[in-house]
Parts: structure tokens; C-alpha cells; sequence
């Protein structure tokens, strides 16, 4: 085999260019989100500065503007020299023409600190009120429905504005410190990584569809704990601030609760939930709610027990807060509302009062249908796969158009859509490919945004029919300009676990400039779950360029779905249930990199890395420490090393015991004596998240085993690290250099790297 090969600042920056900011604009077009127009017939996208509307029933995708013209106009109106290919626009919104077809005849818009409108008529753009524009929603800002009201907080309270900014009042008056309306639990909230952007806490709350009240949930986090994380080194340059917050931990007896209020806009009235408030401890209580009916005749809601062993569908009386229980599903183990935690909820309320259902009572992941009264179910899909996602419900047919995985014999993590009717007959396999389809339906159904990929094909959309024909064709990249950067696919590959019987499923990326005579360091990246998969097959599976920024580096790099992780059969994801600390097993992890290695005789299976982030931060450290002789080398970031004191949910919801072994159990301190290897332990000191103690206690755990490690703490850095990811990378790149590859890095500095938008951080 040929000698290791010294990096250079060429590797570096190609690996540079591989991370997801960069990566993201060789491929314009791979992300097509539809924003639904009035009336659900039409919708508008965006590629790059490139808007676009199209019309499913006519077949048209059409400029939703003469980009040229109102680039000429905001030039001569601002001052500013603006390219059509490069519009400076953001909040936009389209005035379009009633009917069919037609570009839009005004466009409202911001760019260089002001708002705009321009109109296609008159071919002038002119500035307009600076007030918040009623366009799409904010994070502390959310417009009706009908575009006349905006609803936003102020010191816990939730109030409106009317949309010409002649009528602002309060709908609440009796907010508390820690007791407020429309906020999230502070432990997982974002608070710091908000602050650090300078950006607004999201304020949840929900719209009637007739505009006339509002959906709020009231939480209560006064006799939580609280803790307390000092910022070294403030902007100011002012002596050290301390930052406080309320976090409870498993165990507590003290958690938050929260409760539903209705805020009339008219009467400015309130109609609270009745019943005692229920405990919350994750921001998806918040989000797992709807109006029904046509102008909100009702609320539904799901409800989790602590211990998410009971999950309940409720009703509230928007006119009187009374709550029935329609559904309620026990089980010996968390009884999940989705096949992975945030993903939309697939219960729905049919306007003849029956239900629609999703569960994995029989073992998968199914639909299942309820009378009105609850009494009677019928099991509308079965077999052994899953139903991922409820796309459409058409009432008047009683069917319901799905993503399902699982089907036949091949990949079991590939989405397919699927038809079939409500009574369980006429189930219609509409996609039958290798591709991975992600599909999306407006809220009134009649068609569907179709997005499919696979690990080497960007997303292709369409725009589908009811029966799976093809209405307009979209975006069709593809990944020529990052295959001249060096960038190839990854391989998907199948294995068996550690039991010896097990099938799991992963990707595998060769290193760039591939040469098989020569043997390649291993890194396993690494995101544990439980709550969700992490090696799927689309092509922006794992987080776009984690993965080939490391390949790039020389690394054959594997992502690997042990058993534990979701997006299977129930027995597969409760694998993880009481063995919390086994990190996705890890075991399964090192039984697939050896198979691996028999197959491919360049992967060096005697140098092999981890790293992860969070979840994968503890993975790493409990990889190193709980199997030295097959890990060499680690860098662990944001790690929650000791999820006895880390947030209720993990223990309490997904480990299920929260006695002082089952911590102990969950910790890695008690681990440290048996670290071999090289380990870098990287935490932000304002992490409200995983708070800087889960990595210092295990840092105590080493100094007193008398072990040799490297810690990296960032000053002012929350949990995701943004605003020092560049630094953070480049350091853990390095380490990887260093200590597994077995050459010295090269002299060179990453630029820092844009954050993504608030709604992928959240």
C-alpha cells in the first residue's frame, strides 16, 4: 500500500467548499419550497432570486415578475446599482391577477434597509411604511389569514395590530416573569442562539381560518430551577454577564405546564382551558395543535404524559375551554405521534367527525380511522412498513394520498407515494422507483409537489396529479459544478448489527481522488437519535457537507442507523428504549465498519474516528470511552455527557428510568479511566442547551483518572456554535490531521460561514 499523502491549503479549501453554505449554491434549484397562494389553486417559488408561480390546473410555470424591470426600477429608485440575476429582495409579496395565468401587478419587497413596492403597470418602484409587512409570518409575528390583523407579543403578552397600523391592543394583560403566552420551555428554546443573531423570541400562536381569535398556549416555568451561564466576554467589553434561565432536569418534581387560552380580536375576551394544565417538556406540545372546521368551530390538540407513554387527542370548545378526550393510546413505551419527533402529526378531524389516526400498535407505523364517538376503529393501511407522512385527505372520494417506507424488499428508508381509501381498499403504489420522494400538498389538497432524489441525483420536482401523472415540470439540477470540485456521492450499503442477524443501512463517501492501493482513515459521524434516522437515502441525508468536507480531507467517511434510531418498525426504534447510553449502539456502528472493511481492502479499520454534535457529541465520548480498542480518536462538540442532568424528555421519554443507577448509566464520567485514544472536547460557554457542565463534569471525570484529553471552550458560543462553526471546524478538521490521518495540517483559516435561515436552526 502506498505511503500517507501530506494535505495541503488546496485540500483544505476544497474541503471548504463542500460545507453546506457553499455546497448549497452549486446545486440552485434542489430546494423548492412552495408557498401556497389564496384560494390553494396556485403557489409561487423561489431559485436563488428567481421567483416563480405556477398554476397546476392550467400546466404553467411562468416569472412571477419581469425580473429585469424591476431590477432597472429599484436601481434608479435606490441608488443602488441591482443585477436581475442577483435581486437584492426579501418579504416578498405578489399582488397576482384574479384568474388565471398572468405575472404579478405589484410587488412588495425589502432591500437596502426600506420596503418597496413596485408595480408592473406603471414600471416604477416607490418606497413604502416601514411597518411590519403582512406577508409571510415571523418568529415574534404571525398575520391572519385575511392579511388585516398581525399579532405579536410584548413582555409576555399577546397583542394586534390592525394591518394599516391604525389599531394596536392587548389581548392578554396578565403575563408574568416565567409565566407568559405564545413562548417556548427556556431549556430548548434557542434563547441564546437568538440573542447572538440579535433576533426576536418566537412567539407560537395560531390564527382562526376566519381571522377572528387566536390559539395560544400559556406556560408556566416559575418553580423551575434556575440556572445560570456567564458570558465571558461580552461585546460591550464590560466585566462578565451572567445569563439566567429556568431548566429543570429528569426527575424534578418541578416541570413546566402550560394550558390553552382563545383571544377574541373583537371582544378582546378570553377563553381559558379548563382542567388543570398538563406538563410539557419538549417545544412540540406547542405545535401539535389545529383549528377544525371551516371558520374554527373547534380546537384539537394532542396531549403527551410525562412519561409519553399515553398520547391523547383533545378537543377544546373554543367557546367555553371545555376538552374532551377523543383518542387516547397507552403503551409500555413511548407512544410516538409521528414516525420522527417534529414531524408534522398525521391525526386529522374529517368533517364527518371521524378521525384519522397514526399508530405503531401493530408493531409499524399505520393509519387508522375512528368513528365520531371513538367507539368503532378500522385499520385503513397494514404490513410491514410504514406510513411516514399523511400528504392529502380527499373528503369526497375518502381517499388519502401518503409517503410510505418500507415497501418490498429494498431499501426500508425510501418514501414512496402511495393512494388508498379510507375503508383500507385500493391501495396504489404512485411512485415505483430508486428515487426518494418528499412530497407536499397545499392545505386543500387536489394535487402535489413532488421532490425526488437519491444520494447522486439533487431533487427533481414535479408538480403531480391525483393519480401520479406529471401536471408541470419544475427544477431538474443537477450536481455537475460539485462533481468538478472533487465531490462524488456516497455509496448506500446494507449490513448486519452486532446480534449477527439484524440488517442496518448507511453511507458510506471514499475519499476524494480516490486510489485503491492506498488505506484510508475512517470516521464515523455520528447522531444517535433515538428521535430520528440519520443516514437516509436523499441527497442531503446527513447535514450537507459534514460528510464531504471530511472526504475531501483524505477520510473515508460512514454514517450508519443502528438499532434504536426511528424511522422502522416499532421493535427496531425501542431497541434504544432503556439502553440510552448505547448511543444508537454503537456496537451495530463497529460491526458494520469491520464488514465494511472486509469488502473494501483500502478502508483502514485500525484507524478509526468519530465525531458528532449534541446527541453526537455524547456518542463520541461514550464511543472512545466504552470501546477504546476500536475508536482512536474523537472530537465531541456540544456532547450531553451526563443526561442525568440534561433535559427531563431523554430520560424520562426515551430512556424510561430516571433511578440514580439508570443516571449513572447515562453519564460518561464514570467511563473516564478506560479513554486510550485522542479526544477533543469542544463546548460553548452560553450553551442553553446542553449546558457547559455536561462536558466540564466529564473533563472532572478525566483529570481525575489522570487521563490526557484536549478541551476547547468558546467564549460567547450557544449550542450550535454559530458565529464560531469556521474556527470550530477547522480545529476538528486539524485534530483529524493530526492524530488519524498522521500528517501536519496546513497553514490555513476557513472563512466564517453564513447561518442557514432561523426556521432550519429551530
Amino acid at each position: 500500500m502506498k505511503s500517507v499523502i501530506e494535505l495541503s491549503s488546496a485540500d483544505y479549501a476544497r474541503a471548504e467548499q463542500m460545507l453546506a453554505p457553499y455546497r448549497a449554491r452549486r446545486v440552485p434549484g434542489a430546494s423548492v419550497q412552495p408557498h401556497w397562494l389564496p384560494g390553494g389553486a396556485r403557489f409561487s417559488y423561489q431559485v436563488g432570486s428567481r421567483f416563480l408561480v405556477v398554476d397546476p390546473a392550467e400546466g404553467t410555470r411562468r416569472d412571477a415578475f419581469d425580473h429585469e424591470r424591476l431590477a432597472a426600477a429599484l436601481s434608479a429608485a435606490s441608488g443602488h446599482a441591482v443585477d436581475a440575476g442577483d435581486l437584492p429582495i426579501t418579504a416578498v409579496e405578489l399582488d397576482l391577477p384574479e384568474g388565471e395565468g398572468g405575472e404579478a401587478d405589484a410587488v412588495r419587497f425589502s432591500a437596502f434597509d426600506s420596503r418597496w413596492e413596485w408595480s408592473d403597470r406603471s414600471g416604477v418602484c416607490a418606497r413604502v411604511e416601514r411597518a411590519a409587512p403582512p406577508g409571510p409570518d415571523k418568529l415574534d409575528h404571525a398575520v391572519s389569514p385575511d392579511k388585516n390583523w398581525i399579532a405579536f407579543g410584548r413582555d409576555g403578552d399577546v397583542w394586534v395590530r390592525s394591518r394599516d397600523g391604525s389599531e394596536e391592543y392587548a389581548l392578554t394583560d396578565d403575563a408574568e416573569p416565567h409565566f407568559d403566552y405564545g413562548g417556548l420551555p427556556e431549556a430548548l428554546g434557542s434563547r441564546a442562539l437568538m440573542r447572538s443573531l440579535g433576533l426576536p423570541q418566537p412567539l407560537v400562536l395560531s390564527w382562526s381560518p376566519d381571522s377572528t381569535r387566536l390559539l395560544v398556549h400559556r406556560l408556566d416555568q416559575r418553580e423551575l430551577p434556575e440556572q445560570v451561564l456567564v458570558e465571558s466576554t461580552p461585546r460591550d467589553g464590560g466585566r462578565p454577564v451572567a445569563h439566567r434561565s429556568r431548566y429543570p432536569m429528569p426527575g424534578d418534581e418541578a416541570q413546566a405546564t402550560m394550558s390553552w387560552n382563545v383571544l377574541d380580536i373583537a371582544t378582546r375576551g378570553v377563553v381559558r382551558q379548563q382542567g388543570e394544565p398538563y406538563t410539557v417538556v419538549h417545544p412540540t406540545a406547542m405545535v401539535y395543535q389545529w383549528w377544525s372546521g371551516e371558520k374554527g368551530e373547534a380546537v384539537h390538540f394532542l396531549q403527551h404524559s410525562r412519561d409519553a407513554r399515553t398520547l391523547e387527542l383533545r378537543r377544546l370548545d373554543p367557546a367555553t375551554g371545555a376538552t374532551t378526550t377523543l383518542i387516547s393510546e397507552t403503551g409500555e413505551t413511548r407512544v410516538d405521534p409521528t414516525p420522527q419527533l417534529g414531524e408534522p402529526t398525521m391525526a386529522q378531524v374529517l368533517d364527518s367527525g371521524e378521525i384519522l389516526w397514526w399508530s405503531q400498535r401493530d408493531g409499524w407505523g399505520h393509519l387508522y380511522l375512528y368513528s365520531p364517538d371513538g367507539e368503532q376503529v378500522s385499520q385503513v393501511t397494514s404490513g410491514q412498513w410504514l406510513v411516514r407522512k399523511v400528504l392529502w385527505v380527499d373528503q369526497d372520494s375518502r381517499q388519502v394520498w401518503f409517503l410510505a417506507t418500507g415497501l418490498g424488499d429494498g431499501d426500508p428508508y425510501v418514501r414512496q407515494i402511495c393512494r388508498i381509501g379510507l375503508d383500507g381498499t385500493g391501495f396504489t403504489r404512485l411512485t415505483d422507483d430508486d428515487l426518494d420522494h418528499d412530497a407536499i400538498s397545499p392545505p386543500e389538497g387536489g394535487y402535489l409537489v413532488d421532490r425526488a432524489s437519491s444520494l447522486s441525483t439533487p431533487p427533481r420536482s414535479v408538480v403531480l396529479g391525483g393519480d401520479g401523472q406529471v401536471l408541470v415540470e419544475l427544477e431538474s439540477p443537477d450536481a455537475s459544478v460539485l462533481e468538478e470540485l472533487g465531490w462524488r456521492p456516497p455509496e448506500r450499503f446494507r449490513t448486519t448489527a452486532a446480534d449477527g442477524k439484524t440488517p442496518i443501512w448507511g453511507l458510506l463517501w471514499r475519499p476524494h481522488d480516490f486510489d485503491p492501493e492506498r488505506r484510508y482513515p475512517i470516521i464515523d459521524v455520528i447522531y444517535p437519535g433515538p428521535q430520528i434516522h440519520r443516514a437516509g437515502p436523499s441527497f442531503d441525508s446527513v447535514l450537507p457537507g459534514e460528510a464531504e468536507s471530511l472526504a475531501a480531507l483524505g477520510f473515508a467517511v460512514v454514517a450508519v442507523d443502528g438499532r434504536g434510531t426511528a424511522g422502522r418498525g416499532k421493535s427496531f426504534h425501542d431497541q434504544s428504549y432503556g439502553a440510552l447510553g448505547d448511543a444508537g449502539s454503537l456496537a451495530d456502528h463497529i460491526a458494520s465498519i469491520r464488514e465494511l472493511g472486509h469488502r473494501h481492502p483500502w478502508l483502514d479499520t485500525d484507524r478509526v474516528g468519530i465525531t458528532g454534535h449534541s446527541g453526537g457529541g455524547f456518542a463520541t465520548g461514550r464511543a472512545l470511552l466504552a470501546h477504546p480498542e476500536f475508536y482512536k480518536v474523537g472530537v465531541a462538540e456540544s456532547g450531553n455527557h451526563d443526561m442525568g442532568i440534561y433535559v427531563p424528555m431523554w430520560p424520562e421519554q426515551y430512556h424510561g428510568d430516571v433511578s440514580d443507577e439508570a443516571k449513572r448509566e447515562l453519564s460518561n464520567a464514570p467511563l473516564a479511566a478506560n479513554l486510550r485514544g485522542k479526544l477533543l472536547l469542544i463546548h460553548g460557554e452560553l450553551d442553553d442547551n446542553v449546558l457547559p457542565a455536561q462536558t466540564l463534569r466529564l473533563v472532572d471525570a478525566l483529570i481525575q483518572a489522570d487521563k490526557d484529553f484536549d478541551l476547547l471552550l468558546i467564549p460567547g458560543a450557544e449550542h450550535a456554535l454559530f458565529g464560531k462553526t469556521h474556527y470550530v471546524k477547522r480545529r476538528g478538521w486539524d485534530y483529524f490531521v493530526r492524530h488519524l490521518h498522521g500528517t501536519e495540517p496546513p497553514a490555513y483559516r476557513l472563512a466564517p460561514v453564513p447561518f442557514p435561515p432561523v426556521s432550519v436552526l429551530l
